[in-house]
């Protein structure tokens, strides 16, 4: 059987750590958040390593690095509400839950989303609420939010989720089409936005009706 915990220390080191990701609050998540809980019993072996894992409905959890590196990225303070696009099986959303007041997260496949509160609910986590819905059209009834991340690939910045960004605020999201995508760090400003390219990257699409708002 695997040694969860000499796992997860090995991959915050040698994943996280080594790779540049430095603030402690991220690092910290990480030790909090044991993925393995996140992830089906067939493949719980493969839960630290390093790389993208399924979850089921054609969807993945993320590298963890990439968690990481988009948690860090966003930059959730302990005052600040953040929308969740594509709760997965609802790893990202614990993670952000240690750093963040609160974290309203949507999915579009049903299944996942109960899979994910019902791994949510193991920890014992409180400030977070799930709602099933078109991700594309964001959130409303909690906007504006202090931060937004997308964990699928979009081949435009949905508008109605920049609508739902408060000024100042941080949205991370993988854009362009097909497989190929770039983290992309979006600032929203008092008159547009700005965009600033992090990484190449590869994530599942993101499908729904905002684009055609």
């Amino acid at each position: 059987m695997i040694n969860f915990e000499f796992a997860k220390n090995d991959m915050i080191k040698k994943q996280l750590y080594n790779r540049g990701i430095g603030d402690p609050k991220v690092l910290d998540a990480f030790k909090k958040i044991d993925r393995h809980l996140f992830i089906g019993d067939d493949i719980i072996d493969q839960s630290y390593d390093d790389n993208a894992l399924p979850i089921g409905h054609g969807q993945t959890i993320s590298q963890p690095y990439i968690t990481a590196l988009m948690t860090e990225l966003l930059n959730p303070g302990n005052d600040e509400v953040i929308l969740e696009i594509g709760t997965g099986s609802g790893f990202q959303t614990a993670i952000l839950s240690t750093m963040a007041k609160f974290v309203v997260s949507v999915e579009k496949i049903r299944e996942l989303s109960v899979l994910a509160k019902q791994n949510i609910a193991k920890l014992n986590i409180e400030n977070i609420e799930t709602f099933v819905a078109d991700g594309t059209l964001g959130w409303k009834d909690n906007a504006p939010y202090d931060g937004i991340i997308v964990t699928a690939g979009s081949p435009e910045i949905p508008k109605l989720l920049l609508d739902q960004l408060k000024p100042g605020g941080r949205m991370i999201i993988p854009l362009g089409r097909e497989a190929f995508h770039v983290l992309t760090l979006v600032l929203k400003t008092e008159d547009g936005f700005t965009k600033e390219e992090i990484m190449d990257c590869t994530f599942v699409p993101l499908i729904g009706r905002g684009f055609a708002e």
